[in-house]
């Protein structure tokens, strides 16, 4: 298992966001958080993160318990975030995003291969072509690509990616998500956070559904197309 969250609550001021939410993900899945807007799934992840801290149960990823680290010691330990936002940098370059999202790691699985520009490069030809343009300049799908490879050029064993198909048009969303599935492939953990059951359902190995702060299914894609009352509770689907 590469990482355990068991039971963890997190507030944001006194509001109460997550009550006891667990999951498990295992090495080399790409695991889907779905839900409703405002349930708690980019809070989970910020809590994986260090960015909203639980204030009590246990995040344990490769042995290691994180719930009172610093977001910079979690990164550092292994984890990667996608926000929704993407928070490129639209004054410097393709290339120039790319250099900045290399830091020292410490993760601990030797056979995941490093991350590097030139296999960024060989893995997402678009990035290539395009590593003289300025951020500013990209297509909302080509922003998200750079945002997705600027956090592997970390090396991460999990990356966390919320909403990554938000406001891109169809054949742009396909895109988006054969790359995370090349991701996953590479060895690379994927959390994924997402509202479009349709794109997910096409990529994910198992899913999570959260209600109002806590997980209310959990399985795979048979599991979940045959749980038609959870889909309609919580997905309207």
């Amino acid at each position: 298992m590469l990482i355990d969250v068991k039971d963890i609550h997190a507030y944001y001021g006194k509001s109460h966001i997550l009550h006891g939410v667990s999951m498990q993900l295992q090495k080399g899945e790409l695991v889907c958080l779905l839900g409703r807007n405002g349930v708690g799934k980019t809070t989970t992840m910020k809590s994986i993160m260090g960015l909203v801290p639980a204030q009590s149960g246990s995040i344990v990823f490769n042995g290691q318990e994180l719930t009172d680290r610093p977001p910079h010691e979690i990164a550092r330990c292994g984890v990667g975030i996608v926000p929704e936002t993407r928070r490129i940098f639209g004054s410097l370059t393709v290339h120039e995003n790319l250099l900045i999202g290399i830091k020292k790691s410490l993760k601990t699985d030797d056979n995941v291969q490093s991350w590097t520009l030139e296999r960024i490069y060989e893995s997402f030809p678009l990035l290539k072509k395009r590593q003289h343009n300025k951020g500013k300049h990209l297509s909302g799908g080509e922003q998200q690509v750079l945002t997705v490879a600027r956090t592997l050029m970390g090396n991460p064993e999990l990356i966390l990616v919320d909403e990554p198909t938000e406001g891109l048009a169809p054949l742009i969303v396909k895109d988006v998500l054969d790359m995370l599935s090349k991701v996953r492939e590479s060895g690379v953990t994927v959390l994924m956070v997402e509202q479009n059951f349709n794109a997910a359902i096409n990529v994910a190995d198992r899913f999570y559904i959260m209600g109002k702060g806590h997980i209310v299914f959990e399985g795979n894609e048979k599991a979940l197309l045959a749980a038609k009352d959870v889909r309609k509770t919580y997905l309207e689907v």
